[in-house]
């Protein structure tokens, strides 16, 4: 059996098959953990939706920004430019695909506790323990019957930094914006929602999440996407791989064979377009 963690697919279902097809990966044998934001910019969110979930035990995605966009479009934000979330929102089986998004994790661990899968980051105060409660924390009022109520006002930048005293809404808030949004922060944890460039682009006191001392997750391989800019990154040193290598944008599709560590990925020259990196 083989663990397959896939960066950022933004509704591009066509390099997914490809991918897949590359790695002769068998639903009846293998596995397909996604790093989240399956949906948006790409021309079919719908099929890729459909796709993972009927994968059913063979396959799970970590929540990310997007699909808690579509989320929350579903529940009466307004699109934005850019949205492709159309034919999603008109499809006859459009509750259940939204039903079965809502119930997806912010984290996912391997059975031996040794890597772990997000869509974004980690501040540096959690270690794994904390990082998974945290996440059951938010899960739960995103599954709750309330949830409506919740989607309502979960965006926000603040509060920008951890505190164990954190309560209620500023404290599922900041658990989101960790697990779905941050790329940096400053040494003590502050998140930084504003630069998405390659580290070393940054302003000065700035770090990535996963670069900064101390870090009580270190221990854990961490596998994340959200962060194009990046490259297929495989950090030694901070224990971590990035697969987001921008499919949406031309780049790649890339998954991490997690058994061995190894990478592997397709180009995706049909989407190659200027545009935002988000």
């Amino acid at each position: 059996m083989a663990t397959y963690v896939i960066g950022d697919l933004q509704g591009c279902y066509d390099p997914l098959r490809r991918l897949l097809d590359s790695v002769r990966f068998d639903p009846a044998r293998d596995r397909a953990w996604f790093a989240g934001d399956l949906v948006n910019r790409g021309p079919q969110s719908l099929e890729v939706l459909r796709f993972v979930r009927e994968l059913g035990a063979a396959g799970a995605a970590v929540l990310g920004n997007h699909d808690l966009h579509l989320l929350a479009v579903a529940n009466g934000e307004r699109q934005r430019r850019g949205d492709t979330f159309d034919a999603v929102l008109a499809a006859p089986d459009r509750n259940e695909l939204l039903h079965w998004l809502r119930r997806q994790p912010l984290l996912i661990q391997n059975e031996d506790g040794s890597a772990a899968v997000l869509h974004a980051g980690l501040p540096p105060q959690w270690d794994l323990a904390t990082a998974r409660d945290c996440a059951r924390e938010a899960e739960h009022a995103l599954r709750g019957d309330d949830y409506r109520e919740f989607m309502g006002v979960m965006y926000g930048n603040q509060p920008d930094v951890w505190a164990d005293t954190l309560t209620g809404v500023p404290r599922l808030r900041f658990i989101i914006n960790c697990f779905t949004r941050m790329r940096y922060c400053d040494a003590g944890g502050r998140l930084e929602f504003h630069e998405k460039g390659r580290p070393g682009t940054q302003p000065d006191g700035l770090l990535p999440w996963f670069a900064v001392p101390g870090r009580r997750s270190a221990a854990t391989t961490l596998v994340f996407g959200h962060w194009s800019t990046l490259g297929p990154v495989h950090s030694a040193e901070h224990n971590v791989y990035g697969v987001d290598t921008g499919a949406i944008w031309g780049g790649a599709l890339t998954a991490l064979r997690l058994e061995d560590r190894t990478l592997h990925s397709v180009n995706c020259p049909e989407y190659r377009r200027p545009g935002m990196i988000e």
